[in-house]
């Protein structure tokens, strides 16, 4: 994998997770848990996303390129 992509990749996991902790502590998740028990599915495909990029891309950077 290109070192660049691993970056981006690494980046944007970190946007994501970043940007899911605050969604998951909104007023709307903050209903959605009251009533559900688990936060809004908007915070949780941000930060599975997140996460996900965030692996793949520091893997990619701890693998190297050939």
């Amino acid at each position: 994998m290109n070192k660049g992509i691993s970056v981006a990749l690494l980046v944007v996991g970190v946007v994501l997770i970043v940007w899911g902790i605050n969604a998951s502590e909104s007023f709307s998740s903050n209903v959605s848990e009251a009533f559900t028990g688990s936060p809004s599915n908007k915070a949780v495909w941000l930060l599975s996303g997140g996460i996900a990029a965030a692996i793949i891309g520091l893997f990619g950077l701890l693998r190297g390129s050939k």
